[in-house]
């Protein structure tokens, strides 16, 4: 609990409940007890609590604490906290989690009642746990109404006049489901009709005029009860939440991405207005309201990031910060598609628009998606690596004792591909989507089966990446790693501390998931994925939200995995890269001064098209992609503009020089003359198709193995690595041979113990 010290600085106390356990059984039962939600009284004097397992606690006094446990419904619990000591004195209104309203008074017999449902409200189904809205006088004198949501999304309200309860069902709009409830001020005048907000499981905002009981005059009616007030522009209301109504024709709302939303009156209200006791009354019966967005501190870049220690805690007040890249320097956003503007709305999908994505939506995966996007996975830096085969077998490439051998790592199933790296262990998916764990357990190696826990589900996907090149990963107590289901669903697997927990977390609405973009590297807590639709979007770990994220109608992204770019780990400025489905490469900038905006690479040359997962990204500057004539290419920034480069592959000396060179004379190409000599020294016409030897890069997507040097396959099946040795100076500095490529190539092999 927040209090005012005597200095008047805002200090956190813990206030632990606890009860006369000699008189009370259940707490003695439930020492931890855990707050789920609660409600202060209207005078500020008590405030009630309804705990994770189900009972009612009271906090009356503060010097000495002074708790109470009013326990639970008989046969129910409490859910939630509908109203406390405002529809009667000394009365607390609770629903279950069945969805059964239920009063508490404590001064009666027995204490707890409930309130049974109406054949009219019995068909929208029970009750949602959350708390309502009560409005008094509103239906005649002495009147007093509870406003509630159901299950089925519809408005109803629990009435009490002259002393007799009533049920009455207010609906909602058609094909819209009603989601929270926000309450009116407590001293709103009471004109013709009372406002009432409500949010949609779309993210839309509705207003329902609540009608003053006055008789049958027809200059009373109301011609409109439902009002549609939208959503800001690029983005939606949170589900769930309620708004707060914090002065007339103000009212603010979290939207799903994390900032605030104010919904007010055109000349009231703002970004740029505070609150204020000047207002014009018949502006505020006006049924004209326009957004504004506060982009909160905490919020701006959509991270909690701006609030840490080491950005300094000034950041949260004085707003806007970001740290310029190692350089000093900051970007300039080029390559906006010509003659487009940019969308200040969610796009309407026309007929052509939803057939495409309905054909992408039921296209199932390729057999060799997860292979192809998951072959490669990093173990240790520089030291050991692994590869899962086309036939389903695992082998670690590890340099012990001076010696670069391979270790086969055997299973009873065969597997599909590497998903994931934590702390020394290795999480694999086998063929039926089971998620399993190598790891090394005192001397020998163990497997754990993930999908086998309780909730635990079949997979086929996981993060792209296990951090920043170079980077060394930050262990917490709060590590998870992500994962794609087989349904399409993002799932949440905790890792930390070994206490492995699965946990559903949906997937956006109308689409099901296609490949995580980026696991927080490059904003914490936020997984950005890429939906079978082919549109962006992120989810929130911390408040469960899901957002789609301004995408223009003509871009649809490739269902491939990305990767993020940031200059430096203090700096919030980057990129994510994807490809399109045609084939182009895409960037999805942020800066502190112009948010969020796309940018378009487009490819190499015009014959060219990217193939395979963009990345790795090198120096918050550098990105390798793949073409599809088997050349690796590099896109870098040099002087704040974007260049292409051409690294070819690992050919050999009889491989004539043009085949891997620049399409262009304005195209710069990276070889290594002395790695060229060497292989043709070595090897008799590697290409030779009687050697079944192809050196062009596959598709397959790469592994960064050290702060300077990617590991590629290629199309023979071995693997190539790059090195960096200046600047954007990239060579070609080994092919290692495979155990299972055709090409001719040497190599030790062992089983792993």
């Amino acid at each position: 609990m927040m209090q005012l010290s005597d200095s008047s600085q805002p200090i956190w106390v813990e206030f632990k409940p606890a009860f006369n356990q000699s008189t009370n059984k259940e707490a003695e039962q439930n020492s931890a007890v855990q707050i789920k939600s609660g409600t202060v009284t209207n005078d500020g004097l008590r405030v009630y609590f309804c705990t994770k397992n189900g009972l009612l606690l009271e906090l009356s006094e503060v010097e000495p604490l002074r708790w109470e446990n009013h326990g639970r419904p008989p046969g129910a619990d409490v859910a939630a906290i509908a109203d406390v000591v405002t529809v009667r004195k000394e009365v607390v209104y609770t629903i279950s989690s069945t969805g059964d309203l239920y009063e508490y008074d404590k001064s009666s017999r027995p204490s707890w009642k409930k309130h049974l449902h109406s054949e009219e409200t019995a068909e929208d189904g029970s009750l949602i746990p959350l708390k309502g809205c009560t409005i008094h006088g509103f239906s005649g004198d002495h009147s007093v109404s509870l406003f509630l949501l159901t299950q089925g999304g519809m408005l109803v309200e629990r009435r009490l006049h002259q002393r007799k309860w009533k049920w009455i069902s207010h609906g909602s709009p058609e094909a819209h489901h009603l989601t929270s409830i926000t309450p009116p001020l407590e001293d709103e005048p009471k004109e013709r009709f009372l406002p009432l907000f409500l949010t949609t499981s779309t993210g839309l905002v509705l207003e329902y005029r609540i009608q003053k009981h006055s008789g049958t005059a027809q200059e009373n009616q109301i011609s409109e009860a439902w009002l549609n007030h939208m959503h800001p522009p690029n983005t939606k209301v949170a589900r769930g939440i309620a708004g707060l109504k914090f002065q007339l024709g103000r009212t603010m709302f979290a939207l799903d991405d994390g900032r605030l939303a104010e919904l007010h009156i055109p000349g009231l209200g703002g970004e740029n207005s505070g609150p204020t006791h000047q207002f014009n009354m018949r502006k505020k019966s006006s049924s004209k309201y326009v957004w504004s967005i506060l982009d909160a501190p905490e919020t701006e870049g959509w991270n909690a990031e701006y609030c840490t220690e080491e950005r300094g805690p000034m950041n949260c007040i004085a707003g806007i910060k970001d740290e310029p890249n190692d350089s000093g320097t900051t970007r300039l956003l080029t390559r906006r598609r010509k003659g487009n503007k940019a969308q200040q709305e969610y796009l309407s999908l026309g007929t052509s628009r939803s057939t495409l994505l309905k054909t992408l939506e039921e296209n199932n995966f390729p057999d060799n998606w997860i292979n192809t996007n998951f072959r490669l996975r990093v173990m240790h830096g520089g030291v050991s690596f692994f590869i899962v085969t086309d036939g389903g077998l695992i082998f670690e490439y590890l340099y012990t004792e001076s010696v670069w051998l391979w270790l086969r790592h055997d299973h009873s199933t065969p597997m599909k591909g590497a998903l994931g790296n934590y702390n020394g262990s290795l999480f694999f998916v086998d063929m039926y989507g089971t998620l399993l764990i190598r790891e090394r357990s005192h001397n020998e190696l163990a497997w754990i089966n993930c999908t086998a826990m309780r909730k635990g589900r079949q997979v086929i996907g996981g993060p792209p990446w296990d951090g920043m090149p170079g980077k060394n990963m930050k262990v917490t107590a709060e590590d998870a790693l992500f994962f794609v289901s087989k349904s399409g669903r993002l799932l949440q697997f905790t890792v930390a501390l070994r206490k492995f927990k699965w946990k559903d977390c949906r997937n956006p609405p109308e689409t099901k998931l296609a490949c995580i973009i980026d696991q927080e590297i490059f904003r914490e807590n936020i997984v950005f994925v890429v939906g079978r639709n082919g549109r962006l979007y992120q989810y929130n770990k911390v408040t469960e939200l899901w957002h789609e994220h301004h995408q223009s109608q003509h871009l649809v992204l490739s269902r491939l995995p990305g990767t993020a770019m940031r200059p430096s780990l203090l700096s919030l400025t980057g990129s994510l890269f994807m490809l399109s489905e045609d084939g182009g490469l895409v960037e999805y900038h942020w800066n502190a001064w112009d948010g969020w905006n796309w940018v378009e690479h487009g490819t190499p040359c015009k014959d060219v098209t990217l193939v395979g997962p963009p990345g790795p990204c090198f120096e918050g500057n550098q990105l390798f992609l793949i073409g599809s004539d088997g050349n690796l290419y590099l896109r870098y920034m040099d002087q704040l503009t974007w260049r292409w480069k051409n690294c070819g592959f690992p050919h050999n000396g009889d491989k004539d020089q043009t085949e891997t060179g620049a399409h262009d004379a304005q195209q710069e190409v990276c070889i290594d003359n002395d790695f060229t000599a060497s292989l043709g020294n070595n090897m008799e016409n590697p290409i030779d198709p009687h050697r079944n030897c192809d050196p062009k890069v596959a598709a397959t997507r790469p592994i960064p193995f050290s702060e300077d040097t990617v590991i590629f396959e290629l199309k023979d099946g071995r693997l190539a690595e790059i090195q960096n040795v200046e600047d954007t100076q990239w060579v070609w500095v080994r092919i290692i041979g495979t155990p299972t490529s055709l090409c001719t190539a040497s190599y030790w092999t062992a089983l792993a113990a």
